[in-house]
């Protein structure tokens, strides 16, 4: 056990069907980037079922947040979305990851590119104040299927905009929101890929197309996103960070939870 830290769950939202989020207690000798992850997980016949989560909540608060999808048949979610305020859970002691701003070139805007519950490394980023002190945009795209899988609306539409901390840094003008559905009637409907091909994505938010002089990225979702976003990036001549601790254009995370 001596990888892991026991903590215990203190609160427990479902979204939907499908999608569920929940906090736990934090050690304090856990340090983090915003945008990283660890292992977290259950003892299942005596043993530690470990998957990797990014952590949800900035790295400044006392307890850890993780955005999860409930996988029927999965080893550790069908047993994770059953878990109650009080339960234990396993968190190891090593975050790590390459969704962080220290491995981006400096530039003007910055895209939060997910799918998915890989919505749960942004939700860190935008509430850390580096992000906005580095960039003048920050733009949070978010592909899902259906309508209630956008979840934490509420967190960037409002919560954040008209916190008294983030009001002064002036997010109401920095952060820019872009939610897509695929297979419900939205107000942007179709795929990530699709908006940016198309170039709605840009009209819609008042910004001109990707620019390497200009544009940064973070990508996180799915393999498939992740391989088909990354070759539009490519494209328009944005660069990938070609290793963890060295600078790129965009950066990706690759250890995205399916199970």
């Amino acid at each position: 056990m001596a990888a892991f830290n026991v903590e215990r769950i203190t609160e427990v939202h479902h979204w939907n069907d499908t999608l569920f989020s929940f906090k736990t207690t934090r050690d304090q000798a856990l340090r983090y980037k915003n945008g990283q992850f660890v292992m977290i997980g259950l003892q299942v016949n005596g043993k530690p079922l470990m998957r990797a989560y990014s952590i949800a909540s900035a790295n400044y608060e006392e307890e850890l947040e993780f955005f999860s999808i409930k996988v029927q048949n999965g080893p550790l979610t069908s047993i994770l979305q059953k878990v109650q305020v009080g339960d234990e859970i396993l968190i190891s002691r090593k975050p790590t990851g390459t969704l962080v701003h220290d491995d981006l070139l400096p530039g003007k805007n910055l895209y939060l590119l997910s799918s998915g519950t890989g919505l749960a490394p942004f939700l860190s980023i935008i509430r850390d104040p580096e992000t906005y002190e580095r960039f003048e945009k920050v733009i949070v795209v978010h592909g899902t299927r259906f309508v209630s899988e956008l979840a934490y609306q509420d967190l960037i539409l409002n919560e954040l905009p008209n916190h008294e901390f983030f009001e002064e840094l002036g997010i109401k003008d920095k952060l820019v929101y872009y939610p897509t559905v695929t297979r419900e009637e939205f107000h942007t409907q179709g795929r990530v890929t699709t908006a940016i091909e198309s170039g709605e994505i840009f009209e819609k938010i008042g910004l001109p197309r990707f620019n390497p002089e200009t544009d940064r990225a973070m990508l996180c979702g799915s393999p498939s996103f992740l391989k088909d976003v990354a070759a539009l990036l490519d494209q328009h001549g944005l660069k990938e960070s070609p290793r963890m601790g060295e600078m790129g254009d965009y950066v990706i995370e690759r250890a995205f939870v399916e199970k």
